[in-house]
């Protein structure tokens, strides 16, 4: 309880003077162990924490947990996105900025005197730890002062967080396999060959394979236990198998929790919740309980010795030097200009956390003693703080591109849009030709998107023709496998057709479930709410009541019942058979509604190629003109200035057309007829009453409508 409340309370402090708080929490230790609390209260120090084995065995096992935790979440962290897209210049700046101080750690351990050495017979693996150590930065603390900074998104910025990624993945590899030979006690090629192979075997197995297990491990654990927070247990069962396997071919268990985070990263749904479920276990417990373990483990009254003093200090100057300079040059053969080459270097010299990890890991199997163990955790907390000062300065002195601009401007869209919120569809179905065309709609959105779904069969809500109950529950089973493979052929054509544009596109695989309805339907659309799905499409029919007004019983009970977004697919006329050949059209005005409904489209059209017109109406009293594109001085600009930026995003073209008319339903139906489009895409809010109502547009499209209509809940 100590450890927590102090490293909170100097974590704190360090974060109102500009230093990550991880700082303040070996800070913490430093100041709670024979440094200073020790130093000065020898007694007390002792009593607060006795040497006794149980309190020893107590520590490290929450100290070990932190360790996989930790990994886990910087896993969770690492955007490979990224790291991919930046991957030949942040490779080159990563290569040299490991291979220089790696060497030069590297060889100050050779050249070390053999009294400064644990044993001086595993020189060579004291060496590894050594490059190791000084060669791998924090990309925690990299990604935080780059964030904080509002340099996250900038040219410079990705790629000194694109290269700390790859630091930090090429880094835990080497650290694994150094581990195995500590643990032989030397070189020996048998035990190189098998953790070497392994690790590669392990590393491909993941992210094949493996990818696809942990998404179903989650899905299935999300959507079939009742009980509280059943994804977090898996999650953590899964980082623990993992780490078990890691530690069965010879290598640390932190490699296996750090493969297990990037995967449970990468899975397309509860992403946010469980990084936040997970961040707060780890920060509020395990981090300050580590690093503070960490610092009280470390005695820096080794460095009244001079030649202690000598090698911290020089280790310290080797590992800037290395990493700067590696950096450096990476970043200028690389083609980057000396302010920006400045920056990377900067960013790429804080090694906390990272360093600590390894340093714990040099020191649990022999190859560090307490003096090495203290000079390399010295040499982290100096680096680290000196890292946040210098990267703001080196940022502060670049200026923005106008490449930088438009790209942001395009990310700053990208976080307020109306489709980004959303993580899951969930397809209600019941076999109709309504159904059809939700599961095409489904389809592009988890191509696009990169939304799992789910779908639900609703067919038995109505009656049903004759059939025994085999033959029934056989075709319904076959009808709702052919949706699946529809949902999925729809997104393996807009993969196609965005790879076509841009060969670097890859969708990526499509995640979809069947389920049928095993209860009443309010209660398992609201579960499916709770499960994390908030995007619902509706391909049913009919729509309409009974008496051909409003809407019927069953599509209220749906639409209330589920708390996210609802998208209602209504199948009339001739549906085109080819995605391409749908010509979409989109009433909008001033209104954020018709804004959201317009970016729903723009989805489809990125999808399919699809045309994509929309549609704005006035009085005939305010109308002098019907021109074809919209005109900056008339009133609708800003309207189509906003739909402009939306299509910018989505990379596709919108045709804007103004109209005039004394009924706007009438008016988008005799425009719909005209220009032959084949489905209308109108936003739309419930209204407050008795009655349920979407407006009077909106209901007077889905009874007299001649086309298929969306009506898209914003």
């Amino acid at each position: 309880m100590v450890l927590v409340v102090v490293g909170r309370l100097v974590g704190e402090a360090m974060v109102r003077i500009g230093q990550p708080s991880i700082m303040g929490q070996i800070i913490g230790g430093l100041l709670l162990g024979p440094s200073v609390f020790g130093l000065l209260l020898p007694d007390a120090q002792a009593t607060l924490f006795p040497s006794l084995d149980t309190q020893k065995a107590m520590t490290d096992a929450v100290a070990q947990l932190g360790i996989l935790f930790l990994l886990l979440l910087a896993g969770m962290e690492t955007d490979l996105a990224l790291a991919l897209r930046l991957r030949r210049a942040a490779a080159g700046v990563s290569i040299t900025g490991i291979v220089v101080p790696f060497a030069l750690g590297f060889a100050l351990g050779e050249l070390m005197p053999a009294s400064l050495l644990p044993d001086p017979d595993a020189r060579l693996v004291t060496s590894l730890f050594l490059g190791t150590a000084l060669s791998i930065s924090s990309v925690k603390i990299v990604a935080s002062v780059v964030r904080e900074m509002d340099f996250m998104r900038r040219n410079v910025g990705q790629l000194i967080v694109a290269s700390a990624i790859i630091d930090d993945t090429v880094g835990w590899v080497i650290i694994a396999v150094t581990f195995s030979l500590a643990q032989s006690g030397a070189v020996d090629m048998m035990t190189l060959a098998q953790s070497v192979i392994g690790t590669i075997a392990f590393m491909a197995f993941s992210f094949t394979v493996g990818r696809r297990i942990v998404f179903e491990i989650i899905r299935w654990t999300n959507d079939k236990f009742k009980s509280d927070l059943p994804v977090l247990s898996a999650i953590i069962a899964i980082m623990g198998a993992m780490a078990i396997v890691t530690n069965a071919i010879g290598v640390h268990t932190v490699l296996g929790a750090f493969v297990a985070g990037i995967l449970v990263g990468q899975s397309p749904i509860l992403t946010r919740q469980i990084e936040g479920q997970l961040r707060a276990l780890t920060t509020a417990l395990f981090m300050p309980v580590f690093f503070g373990l960490t610092g009280l483990h470390t005695d820096l009254s080794v460095l009244a010795d001079p030649s202690v003093l000598l090698l911290a200090l020089g280790l310290i100057l080797i590992a800037s030097i290395g990493k700067f300079g590696g950096a450096f040059a990476g970043a200028k053969i690389g083609g980057f200009s000396n302010a920006e080459a400045m920056a990377l270097g900067c960013g790429m010299n804080a090694r906390g956390s990272t360093e600590v990890i390894v340093a714990t890991i040099g020191l649990s199997v022999g190859v560090l003693d307490e003096r090495l163990f203290s000079v390399i955790v010295a040499m982290a907390v100096v680096t680290t703080m000196a890292m946040p000062p210098t990267l703001r300065w080196a940022l502060a002195r670049l200026p923005m591109r106008e490449d930088e601009k438009g790209r942001l401007e395009l990310e700053a869209f990208e976080e307020k849009s109306f489709m980004s919120k959303f993580e899951r569809i969930l397809l209600a179905i019941d076999h109709s030709a309504s159904s059809e065309l939700a599961a095409r709609v489904a389809g592009h959105f988890a191509a696009i998107r990169k939304m799992p779904v789910t779908v639900l069969n609703i067919v038995d809500e109505e009656p049903m023709p004759p059939k025994d109950d085999e033959t029934l529950t056989a075709d319904i089973a076959i009808e709702t496998d052919q949706v699946a493979s529809r949902i999925k052929s729809s997104a393996e054509n807009a993969a196609e057709i965005q790879s076509e544009k841009d060969e670097e596109s890859k969708i990526g695989d499509i995640h979809i479930s069947v389920k049928n309805k095993d209860g009443d339907l309010a209660d398992v659309l609201a579960e499916s709410s709770e499960k994390g799905h908030d995007m619902l499409f509706v391909g049913m029919e009919p729509t309409s009541g009974e008496s051909g007004s409003g809407y019927s019983d069953r599509l209220k009970v749906m639409v209330t019942a589920f708390e996210g977004t609802t998208a209602i697919v209504t199948s009339r006329g001739v549906v085109p058979k080819e995605d391409k050949d749908l010509r979409m059209l989109v009433p909008v005005s001033g209104t954020q509604r018709s804004m959201k409904a317009a970016e729903f489209a723009m989805v489809i059209a990125k999808a399919t190629g699809a045309a994509i017109t929309a549609v704005s109406f006035r009085e005939p009293s305010q109308a002098t003109s019907m021109p074809r594109v919209s005109d900056s001085n008339n009133s609708h600009a800003a309207a189509f200035e906003q739909l402009d930026q939306i299509a910018t995003f989505y990379d596709v073209k919108i045709e804007k057309v103004v109209q005039h008319g004394t009924s706007p339903e009438l008016a988008i139906l005799a425009h719909a007829r005209r220009g032959r489009f084949n489905l209308i895409i109108l936003g739309v809010s419930p209204r407050a009453g008795k009655t349920f109502s979407y407006g009077a547009i909106a209901d007077t499209l889905v009874e007299t409508a001649d086309r298929s209509v969306v009506l898209v809940e914003t």
